[in-house]
C-alpha cells in the first residue's frame, strides 16, 4: 500500500457492493474528487479481486451481501493479508451490528441512507490509519472450501474454527483478547465458556501443526492469544 497518508492524494477504493446504484453513485463521486473505485459484487469476486493487492488504499464492505456476511468477509481478507483499513457499509444500525463489525476489523461504520461527501471524507480519514499486522508466512484462508491453507496443503474447517483462525490472522503479531475471540466466532448473546474457547484454540494449533506450519498460537494467561509465524 503507498505509504503516503494524507488525505489529498489521490486513493485507490476497494467497494464490495450489489446494489448497483450505489456503485455507480459512489464510482462517480470517487472519481469526480479524484480518486478510483474497484468494485466487486459479492464476496467471492472480492476476495478474488483484492487479496494481495497492495494498491487498494481504503476497502469499503456491504454487510449483506448476497453471498456472505460483509464481516466475514473483512475477516477472510485480513487473513489473507489485505490489509487496507475497512468500513461497512450498510442498512443495519443497531448498536450490537456496529458491535460486530468493529470485531470484525472494520474502523468505520456508515448506515444508509449516507450522505456522500460525509462518505468520501471519512474515506479519506480512513486511508491516513494504516497500521498493518505482521505476516504469517505461507498461511492462507479458502473462503469457498472453509478451509485454513499453508502452501498446496489445506485443513477443512468448521465455521467456529474457520472464524477463530480468521480473527488470529488478522490480528497476527498482536494480542487478540478473549472476550474478542468469542464475539467474532459466534452469535451475540451465546453463551460460551472458557473451556470451549481453550477447546477450539486447541484444535486450531492441530491444524496448524498437521499443515506443518512453523506458525503458533501463544496463551496470555487469562487474557488472550497471539498467533506468531516462525
Amino acid at each position: 500500500m503507498n505509504g503516503v497518508t494524507t488525505a489529498t492524494r489521490r486513493l485507490t477504493v476497494g467497494l464490495v457492493e450489489d446494489d448497483p446504484a450505489i456503485v455507480r453513485l459512489l464510482g462517480e463521486c470517487l472519481t469526480t474528487v479524484g480518486h478510483t473505485g474497484v468494485f466487486a459484487r459479492s464476496g467471492a469476486e472480492a476476495i478474488r479481486r483484492f487479496t494481495g493487492d497492495e494498491d487498494i488504499d481504503v476497502l469499503v464492505l456491504d454487510v449483506g451481501l448476497p453471498d456472505m456476511d460483509g464481516r466475514d468477509l473483512c475477516r477472510v481478507l485480513r487473513a489473507n493479508g489485505q490489509q487496507a483499513p475497512t468500513m461497512f457499509l450498510t442498512a443495519l444500525g443497531q448498536v450490537h451490528d456496529v458491535v460486530q463489525g468493529f470485531a470484525a476489523g472494520g474502523l468505520d461504520y456508515v448506515v444508509k441512507p449516507f450522505a456522500l461527501a460525509e462518505l468520501v471524507a471519512r474515506i479519506e480519514a480512513l486511508a491516513r490509519r494504516v497500521d498493518p499486522p505482521a505476516a504469517v508466512e505461507g498461511l492462507h484462508l479458502d473462503a469457498e472450501r472453509f478451509a485454513l491453507c499453508a502452501g498446496d496443503e489445506a485443513r477443512l474447517l468448521t465455521p467456529t474454527e474457520f472464524r477463530l483462525a480468521a480473527e488470529l490472522l488478522a490480528h497476527s503479531g498482536r494480542l487478540v483478547r478473549r472476550g474478542e475471540l468469542v464475539s467474532a466466532a459466534w452469535v451475540p448473546g451465546a453463551r460460551v465458556n472458557g473451556n470451549t474457547l481453550d477447546t477450539y484454540l486447541h484444535r486450531i494449533r492441530r491444524h496448524l501443526t498437521a499443515l506443518g506450519s512453523a506458525a503458533s498460537i501463544h496463551t496470555v494467561r487469562g487474557v488472550g492469544y497471539i498467533l506468531r509465524g516462525a
